[in-house]
């Protein structure tokens, strides 16, 4: 048995009054879940504590709530580990106890305690991106027969339990809170990668064009480290943009097309980023009205970086570093394939399962080789052409 002491943060919007944090002291076996604490307390101090749970198993996903300051499920995060590795300086006070602060999920509105309102926000946002399967015609006497491929590569989005972890630390959100979302737009994936559904392309314009769709995620990777399923909702939208730009060709009026080719083009010219050029890129050089106008109005910006002196005039307007020869290579190789090929760690399995097959995503592919505990690592900061 050990001692910890758990402060839960308690607020009813009913009763007027701030929010405030409630201490207790309670003696569990450190490998007894937050949930197991939380209930424990409920039951023999404090009867009014609201919280949202159901199964205990880390399936139904409503007993989400942040654990010193991250996301995660109660009732799969041991106490041990909240107060070890999710510890920083909240978890130990100078007498020695194990401090563990729990509170709700952020982006949401609070019902009452731990207790959000999914409705408000998730639920809404799920909703957006049409959430099921548009047959496409003529539908087949029996069954579709689709590629296995294709049914193993969007079982990573399949496996998202609706926690609302991503959507609780997602930094787009809180800045702009109408942007769809993560776990809406892993969802989205879950249609747009499923060679049944009728819709791809309108799903994919939809979400193009949109101003808080797809191009309005900043690769914080938040979203990757919060999901307690692997889903990696990051990595769907990617995969997302990558569709649409590369293989339906959507260039949308939000510049987020443009924007990711500029990134291709001024690395191919310089080698590296050369970010003075990357705005004017986005809108087709600097000589185009579009571009003009949006470099005035980043002037203010500019002016307080060069008075902070992270950018000075001379590297701004005299850049003149060239890509090495190995690095355009690079780019013909790839932009000369006649196919785009990615690695899907779902279809092809973990790395030390290869060490007997042919080398080459492809020969990793026809193995047939999948581990669904290899999803741990997959496509982190989305699938690179290989």
């Amino acid at each position: 048995m050990a001692t910890y002491t758990l402060k839960i943060r308690r607020f009813d919007p009913q009763s007027g009054q701030a929010a405030r944090w409630d201490e207790h002291t309670v003696e569990l076996e450190p490998r007894k879940s937050v949930l197991d604490a939380i209930l424990k307390i409920r039951d023999e101090v404090d009867g009014s504590i609201g919280i949202r749970c159901s199964c205990q198993q880390a399936i139904c996903g409503s007993c989400a709530v942040r654990i010193n300051g991250r996301p995660g499920l109660a009732c799969n995060t041991h106490l041990e580990q909240a107060a070890g590795r999710w510890g920083g300086a909240q978890s130990v006070i100078d007498d020695g106890r194990s401090v563990i602060e729990v509170e709700p999920i952020g982006n949401m509105p609070v019902i009452r305690d731990l207790i959000v309102d999914m409705d408000a926000v998730h639920w809404r946002k799920i909703q957006r991106v049409t959430p099921w399967l548009v047959n496409k015609e003529p539908i087949p006497e029996r069954e579709y027969v689709v590629p296995r491929e294709s049914m193993i590569d969007i079982t990573q989005t399949m496996a998202c339990i609706q926690c609302g972890a991503c959507v609780s630390d997602c930094l787009s959100m809180e800045v702009d809170p109408l942007f769809i979302g993560p776990a809406a737009l892993a969802k989205a994936y879950r249609f747009v990668g499923d060679p049944r559904d009728a819709q791809r392309r309108q799903r994919l314009l939809d979400l193009s064009e949109d101003p808080h769709g797809i191009y309005d995620c900043t690769h914080c990777f938040n979203c990757v480290d919060a999901c307690p399923k692997d889903v990696a909702p990051m990595d769907q939208i990617m995969r997302l943009r990558r569709i649409a730009g590369s293989d339906e060709g959507i260039v949308d009026r939000n510049n987020g097309y443009r924007h990711e080719h500029a990134f291709v083009k001024n690395i191919r010219r310089n080698g590296l980023l050369h970010e003075a050029d990357l705005l004017a890129d986005s809108y087709g050089g600097k000589l185009k009205p579009a571009a003009a106008r949006e470099l005035l109005s980043s002037m203010p910006i500019a002016l307080k970086a060069m008075t902070r002196g992270k950018m000075t005039p001379a590297t701004t307007l005299l850049h003149t570093h060239k890509a090495p020869s190995e690095v355009r290579q690079v780019f013909d190789q790839i932009e000369g394939r006649k196919e785009r090929l990615e690695f899907n760690i779902f279809i092809s399995g973990r790395d030390d399962e290869l060490e007997d097959e042919p080398a080459g995503a492809a020969a990793a592919v026809s193995a047939g080789t999948t581990d669904r505990a290899g999803s741990a690592g997959a496509e982190r900061g989305g699938e690179g052409e290989r």
